[in-house]
């Protein structure tokens, strides 16, 4: 008899049924893990903490920094030798010629007060592979780039605070302590001088909440000097949580598969800021948690907390006319009320950078504004088309390709210039599938020397210069007094990067196209791809799903980085004392990059002292005032790196910092070909319009270029009928060189002047995009005031 198989649980099928369960609950098992793994890789699990490097411990050579010193002297006492073998025939007729005037005591030394590093959130996502980036460049890479490649005297860290950790705030301290340490000892004067600060980096939607960026510099690096954490502004810190794409178990699992180390620690770097505390308002900084983010978003606030640290800074406004986050329509004169201007810190401001030129002032404004307060599309003229007006041209072009009525395609213009209008700093959102090349040069200023992009004219460092505020106590008008100074906003860690026009990539903010981007990673940094639709649409940010990169016209702004400029001082010395001190003086100038020669002074002031009165500073007086202005221009570059800077950093640093070009000068000098004389007179009453009160240039003079340089004199003999204030500066202009992104967005051009076919400087990142231009050196102010 044969048994019979079991029909219990112990049987055959009962086993297959618990194989079947166990095998489940191991993939499910096996799947929990993966799922926990792979979110744990979406919060950075594998990704490294970004340090802030290791300062190279040598210094620059004492003969390298003595030799610069001793070629500012030789140059201004050849310049002042040839003046006096001419007895002043170097000036034009109409100057008046003097004795020989003695040189200048103080030394010219050159810095970059606006630098960042992969510290920066910004700079982080340009350091990434997916945007053509070359990797981390931390506080000791501009340390060392400071010293060895652009060989400055002094030089400032400017990471954002709204991305700054406390973890980061202690690294940053100890790196630039380290690299104050290794630069210079007791005996020896430094051979750079670092300075420790943040960038302030505000963004207002509208023009009356819009107050931009400002770069804090601290005097000292004594422990009991430095604040226990910068302060930000809250919505760039909101745009920087927004823009997270991590955090998942499918962002993890896409890190996986792309396998780049670098988007490893990207997404360690947004998870360690994820869930920082912000400090309350209302209580004393040294009273809040040393881990918080401190953040405030309006000026007055961020003066207040410099005030309750009580340490000496200085606070440097930036970006006055950069369009791609100043809304249109911004004016830079409601920063005259009350305290949201600090006289004693606001003393400087940049008026170029990598990011273009902010001086020119032209009356033209990207929109206008209605009786009731609602912003309209103005209309086009011949060296400014307005974006709105292009966003209406594109719809309407759309539209009668599509076969619809003139009528009807006029009045979807209509609506497009509307929408864009009410778009503010996201006009080119409004249009659907627009392409970069569409917009021709819509929103750039046509006459402006290398402008910032989407030039915003209400914000022109000679329109600061000319703003009046009348609401004041004594009925005296307060006006803006600044320094002008130039910087690099470099944000690769290399301040300083306009001594050689190479390297667009890396040396300027300027990327490959956004097309070569990975399509997985494209819509981090350019919006979705779209098809480009006859009608327009309006832009709302409370419903728009993107954030930082994509929300900014990448592609159009890559024509208009450039390598930067630098900030010059006449110091007493090479200290940090003497260094801060010129900049307190306002006693500085800036250069769009070459290290021209520049010396303005008022030679005759009312205290009868006989002592010339340098650039920066003020005087009363009833008399005509009388000027004199010296420039030599700067040494031609030699390609590569002085030998000391190949032994210091060895050849594999010296690529990855330097990129192999370091300033590298020859005996020749540059020539300077002319000097241009701009005077604005401030505002005298309330509304008085600006443009007529800005002389540019008021005077011009043209030099012989000769190697020695170029001195002229001249006065005002205006200024007593007139019997009102008045602001003097100068421009040193050089012969031209090529330039990196110089044109801008070149176009072809029919017989009006209008942009028939625009060149965009996008393409592959090797190609430096090379242009014309003149370099140039802009003087602090001379304020001269009429007696009250």
């Amino acid at each position: 008899m044969c048994d019979s198989l079991p029909k219990g649980p112990e049987g055959p099928l009962a086993g297959e049924s618990t194989l079947s369960r166990q095998f489940a609950l191991v993939s499910l098992l096996l799947v929990a893990i993966l799922g926990f793994w792979f979110r744990s890789v979406g919060h950075g699990g594998l990704g490294r903490h970004e340090t802030p490097g290791t300062v190279t411990s040598e210094r620059r050579p004492d003969e390298a920094v003595g030799a610069e010193r001793a070629a500012v002297a030789s140059a201004e006492r050849d310049l002042l030798a040839a003046a006096t073998l001419n007895d002043g025939a170097t000036s034009p007729p109409d100057v008046e010629a003097g004795a020989s005037p003695a040189p200048h005591a103080k030394q010219i030394l050159f810095g970059d007060l606006h630098v960042h590093t992969t510290f920066s959130f910004d700079a982080f996502m340009l350091s990434l592979p997916m945007t053509g980036g070359e990797g981390a460049h931390p506080p000791a890479d501009a340390c060392d780039f400071a010293r060895f490649c652009s060989a400055l005297d002094f030089w400032s860290i400017n990471d954002h605070a709204e991305s700054i950790t406390p973890t980061h705030w202690a690294e940053t301290v100890a790196s630039i302590r380290a690299c104050d340490a290794v630069s210079s000892d007791s005996a020896r004067e430094p051979d750079t001088v670092a300075f420790l600060g943040w960038e302030w980096t505000q963004v207002g939607a509208t023009p009356d909440k819009h107050y931009g960026h400002k770069n804090v510099v601290l005097r000292d690096l004594d422990e009991d000097s430095v604040p226990t954490r910068p302060i930000g502004a809250p919505g760039s810190r909101a745009r920087i949580a927004a823009g997270n794409p991590f955090g998942t178990a499918r962002s993890g699992a896409f890190l996986h598969a792309l396998g780049q180390e670098r988007m490893h620690g990207l997404a360690r770097f947004f998870e360690e800021r994820r869930n920082l505390e912000l400090c309350p308002l209302g209580v004393s900084v040294r009273e809040l948690p040393a881990d918080c983010l401190e953040l405030v978003d309006t000026p007055d606030l961020l003066f207040d907390k410099l005030d309750d640290w009580g340490f000496e800074s200085i606070v440097i406004p930036h970006g006055t006319t950069w369009g791609f986050y100043t809304p249109p329509g911004s004016e830079w004169s409601k920063q005259l009320a009350g305290p949201l201007h600090d006289e004693d810190r606001q003393k400087l401001l940049e008026i170029y950078s990598g990011h273009g030129n902010s001086e020119e002032y032209r009356s033209y404004r990207s929109v206008d504004w209605d009786e009731k307060g609602r912003p309209v599309c103005p209309e086009p003229n011949e060296n400014h088309l307005p974006t709105c007006w292009r966003a209406g041209e594109i719809i309407e072009e759309r539209c009668l390709a599509a076969g619809e009525s003139e009528a009807e395609c006029a009045k979807r213009a209509v609506v497009a210039r509307q929408n864009a209008a009410e778009a503010g700093s996201q006009m080119h959102l409004t249009a659907p599938g627009v392409k970069a090349a569409d917009w021709l040069d819509a929103g750039q200023c046509r006459d402006c020397t290398q402008p910032a992009f989407n030039y915003r004219p209400g914000g022109a460092a000679q329109a600061i210069l000319a703003f009046s505020n009348f609401e004041t106590p004594d009925g005296f008008p307060r006006r803006f007094r600044f320094g002008l100074m130039a910087s690099s906003d470099n944000h690769f860690g290399r301040p300083g990067t306009g001594y050689k026009e190479v390297h667009r990539s890396g040396f300027t903010e300027s990327r490959s196209n956004v097309d070569d981007l990975n399509p997985m990673l494209r819509p981090m940094v350019s919006p979705p791809a779209e098809e480009p639709l006859p009608e327009s649409r309006a832009y709302d940010p409370a419903t728009s799903k993107l954030a930082g990169f994509a929300l900014m016209e990448m592609e159009r702004q890559a024509s208009y980085f450039m390598t930067g400029g630098l900030v010059a001082v006449h110091g007493e010395g090479r200290s940090r004392s003497a260094i801060w001190d010129a900049l307190q003086r306002r006693e500085v100038y800036g250069t769009s990059g070459p290290r021209i020669l520049l010396w303005f002074d008022l030679l005759n002031p009312p205290d009868g002292s006989g002592s010339a009165v340098p650039m920066g500073g003020e005087v009363v007086t009833k008399e005509s005032p009388r000027f004199e202005v010296r420039a030599v221009g700067s040494f031609e570059q030699a390609p590569g790196c002085p030998d000391y800077a190949t032994t210091a950093l060895g050849p594999d640093r010296l690529a990855h910092v330097c990129k192999g070009e370091c300033y590298n000068p020859t005996p020749t000098r540059r020539p300077i070909t002319r000097i241009e004389v701009v005077r604005i007179r401030p505002q005298n009453a309330p509304g008085e319009p600006i443009a007529p009160l800005i002389e540019d240039p008021w005077r011009s003079f043209a030099c012989e270029g000769q190697p020695e340089g170029c001195s002229v004199r001249f006065e005002d003999p205006d200024y007593a009928t007139n019997a009102r204030d008045a602001v003097y500066y100068v421009r040193a202009i050089e012969a031209p060189m090529l330039a990196v992104n110089a044109a801008g967005i070149a176009c072809e051009r029919d017989a009006s002047g209008r942009c028939l076919t625009p060149k965009l400087c996008s393409g592959d990142a090797t190609d430096d995009c090379l242009a014309p231009e003149e370099p140039r050196a802009w003087s602090s102010p001379i304020f001269v005031d009429w007696p009250r």
